[in-house]
């Protein structure tokens, strides 16, 4: 069996670069007989472009014009698009005979298309290749979802019948796990936290749909009840974002380390004492399980696919209700018995969530695709 998986350039998308690693790895430790061929555009020649909006144009000629073509010639019995933002090219490989599916993470931009303003150089021309794509994706034999929420928000927004669509959640990069007490206190007082401090983790985008501004409002609450601090992990605060903290003077109270490597970020996690992912959307949540994997308690949102990913293993609040974020973590700082309940219960819970389970999900439906012809 070939089976060609269509991946992002390499560097468009550090998530998708993530999930595609781990995807393809643990599909050939599953089907170690098949033959897995990676295929990607030009990631250098996208890069050098990208710096002007003539730039953004020809980004633009080569994704949908110059890539398709270099496909014309692909032989594979099946072919995986890993990211639904490549939705465009099943119907051209569909034109060859190739049995096409794609993997679908979120329909945000679709859903939320506001909350991506100014995030392009043309939105005009990006959302609508975006559409493009999606258009292109309805056409696939099969499509995988990370969650059942994403399963029900494309029925729901694209008419796409649910027996279309095969649900093959996210896994836990099997690198992250529990550190010892004595490396957790080296890597607080690495980054200047004195004891004791409640220390609040963000990790992630600063996306308005990651509700950094409600972290931000719970931290301020929280400030004067208790010894608390926030670190940013992935992107920086937005300028708006800084000047929030500036104005509430919570200057002393956060910190952005940056982009770490997994190791770094095995760290971090286990330092933490509370993940903050009171998002407003997601389409999975991995940052959730990635924390359980360290044994750090979360207080996540009750909306979208959060509850399916977290379960009875973490604090459940409504993202847009400031003081009942704040409140969890005043809980969580509170109850030992209860955080000990959770990181027990995360560390279950992540064993649902393995790489090697959805590579068995996604090996099923592609025979199940091949044999319906």
């Amino acid at each position: 069996m070939r089976i060609a998986i269509l991946r992002r350039a390499p560097g468009a998308s550090v998530s998708m670069d993530i999930y595609a690693d781990a995807v393809v790895a643990a599909l050939r430790a599953v089907r170690p007989d098949w033959d897995f061929v990676e295929i990607a555009p030009a990631g250098d020649a996208l890069r050098q472009v990208q710096q002007s909006w003539r730039g953004g144009l020809h980004k633009y000629y080569q994704r949908y014009w110059c890539y398709p073509r270099s496909l014309r010639h692909l032989k594979a019995d099946i072919v995986h698009i890993i990211d639904h933002s490549d939705g465009y090219l099943v119907p051209r490989l569909a034109r060859l005979g190739l049995p096409t599916v794609v993997t679908c993470h979120d329909i945000i931009n679709l859903v939320r298309p506001d909350w991506f303003q100014g995030r392009a150089r043309l939105p005009w021309v990006s959302m609508a290749t975006w559409k493009y794509a999606l258009r292109g994706m309805a056409q696939a034999d099969r499509i995988f979802t990370v969650s059942h929420y994403t399963a029900k928000d494309v029925t729901h927004h694209l008419g796409i019948p649910p027996q279309q669509m095969t649900v093959t959640p996210n896994g836990v990069n099997p690198g992250l796990g529990l550190q010892s007490a004595g490396d957790r206190a080296l890597v607080r007082q690495r980054y200047g936290l004195s004891e004791p401090t409640c220390c609040l983790l963000n990790v992630g985008s600063n996306n308005p749909r990651k509700n950094l501004e409600g972290i931000l409002q719970a931290l301020a609450q929280l400030r004067d009840r208790m010894p608390v601090h926030l670190w940013k992990v992935g992107s920086d605060f937005t300028p708006a974002q800084r000047q929030w903290i500036d104005d509430h003077g919570l200057q002393g109270h956060v910190s952005y380390l940056g982009q770490p490597d997994l190791a770094t970020l095995n760290q971090i996690y286990s330092a933490a004492d509370v993940l903050m992912a009171p998002s407003i959307y997601e389409g999975f949540g991995l940052t959730v399980l990635e924390a359980m994997a360290c044994g750090t308690p979360v207080v996540t949102s009750t909306v979208t696919a959060l509850p399916e990913v977290a379960g009875e293993a973490a604090l459940l609040v409504d993202p847009l209700d400031a003081g009942a974020i704040a409140q969890a973590v005043r809980q969580l700082w509170d109850d030992s018995q209860l955080r000990y309940t959770l990181v027990e219960r995360g560390l279950e819970r992540i064993k649902l969530f393995t790489w090697e389970k959805t590579a068995q999900k996604i090996t099923d439906a592609y025979l199940d695709v091949l044999k319906k012809g």
